[in-house]
């Protein structure tokens, strides 16, 4: 009876580890924790490591642009393995203390994904983790372009455009994906100008040597109505020396200013004075492409196939700058063109070898003014309505 009291008293005082004193005085009296009538067996502690992951087990449409985690508390990685549907392991890493594995790859929409994961408790015992994950699987993929490209070299008035294949649904979630870092304080803002198409402008033109990087992360990004982008885009560019023409049409002049000061003058010939259909808009518009030789067509107007040379586009309204040998008798005196503004040949290849896209060119004095109906209409819109049009 004493030793019976001395075993109760024990299980009182510790009820979870008896001592192995205490233990064997139970198995003398009770017949031991391994007889299976005694009911005194102890079950075997669980391991401490505990394994997890992100995407969990099980998950559907899990996110493609966040990377895949498998974790271990109370434990180090020994094996891990995140395998697609085509049998192909996705790629990455463990960190120094091998208790977080992050996977380097990018998933692929709609895919499964299957995880093979091992580790070494710190108590010795291994576990694992095994399972499948699947991808968000979009309604649509569309891609997105970004302009300007690498290594471009533009003009103190280029914007920074970004243009989908597709209408963007949610404006706000493709807007908060968009990055821009600049060597030089800017001041500027993003402006969604149609459904497909959001540009970034600074407040005033570029100061000059500005080194420009973008980020458009897109992939993953739900842009409303289960479309999504088909990838990520990236640009990094420069903005060169401040070049800005200006044009007074009335003036029949077009003066080319470099930081300011005055570089060169051009006599021209400007879009017709009397018919609005027919003038050099006012606004300030720039440089969109330049061609040596350009082939121009208006039936309306009389003329189809007209080839001329060293055309600089500075809207998608018709207006270029270009030679027009043809009207050099007006040329400085009048404005007879059909909204182009001419200049002699010798000058027209000056100004052509001088420019850059993105360089402004601003126009006063017509009847008419520039129509924001284009997709490059950047510098038509005051700050304040330009801020206006940002989602965020």
């Amino acid at each position: 009876m004493f030793e019976r009291r001395t075993v109760l008293r024990a299980a009182m005082v510790t009820p979870v580890v008896l001592s192995p004193i205490a233990l064997a005085a139970c198995s003398g009296d009770e017949g031991g924790g391994d007889n299976p009538g005694g009911g005194q067996g102890q079950a075997p502690e669980p391991p401490k490591a505990v394994l997890t992951a992100e995407p969990a087990v099980d998950a559907k449409d899990a996110p493609v642009a966040k990377p895949v985690t498998v974790k271990v508390t109370e434990g180090t990685l020994t094996e891990v393995k995140v395998t697609n549907a085509e049998g192909k392991v996705l790629e990455g890493a463990l960190n120094p203390e091998k208790t977080v594995w992050t996977s380097s790859e990018q998933l692929g929409y709609g895919k499964s994904y299957t995880y093979a994961a091992k580790a070494a408790g710190s108590d010795g015992k291994p576990v694992e983790l095994t399972g499948k994950f699947d991808t968000v699987k979009p309604a649509k993929v569309i891609r997105a372009t970004l302009n300007p490209g690498d290594d471009a070299e533009v003009g103190v008035g280029m914007p920074i455009s970004v243009k989908f294949e597709a209408a963007v649904g949610d404006r706000k979630a493709a807007q908060a994906a968009l990055e821009v870092k600049t060597s030089k304080e800017v001041e500027g803002a993003w402006a969604w100008l149609s459904d497909r198409q959001v540009d970034w402008r600074p407040k005033e033109y570029w100061p000059a040597g500005t080194q420009v990087e973008v980020s458009a992360k897109l992939y993953g990004v739900d842009l409303g109505k289960g479309v999504y982008a088909k990838s990520d885009v990236t640009t990094k560019f420069k903005i060169g020396r401040n070049q800005v023409v200006k044009v007074h049409t009335p003036d029949h002049v077009m003066k080319v200013y470099r930081d300011g000061s005055e570089h060169a003058s051009y006599p021209c010939s400007n879009g017709k004075d009397a018919d609005p259909n027919l003038n050099t808009p006012n606004g300030t518009l720039i440089v969109m492409t330049k061609e040596p030789t350009s082939i121009f067509d208006n039936a309306r107007y009389g003329y189809t196939n007209v080839k001329k040379k060293w055309c600089c586009r500075i809207s998608n309204h018709g207006e270029f700058i270009h030679e027009n040998e043809e009207n050099r008798g007006n040329i400085g005196k009048a404005n007879t063109s059909h909204g182009c503004i001419n200049l002699l040949e010798t000058d027209a290849k000056a100004y052509f070898d001088s420019a850059l896209i993105g360089d402004p060119v601003e126009i006063t004095g017509s009847k008419a003014n520039m129509p924001t109906t284009s997709d490059v209409m950047d510098w038509l819109l005051d700050w304040k309505t330009w801020q206006s049009k940002s989602a965020l």
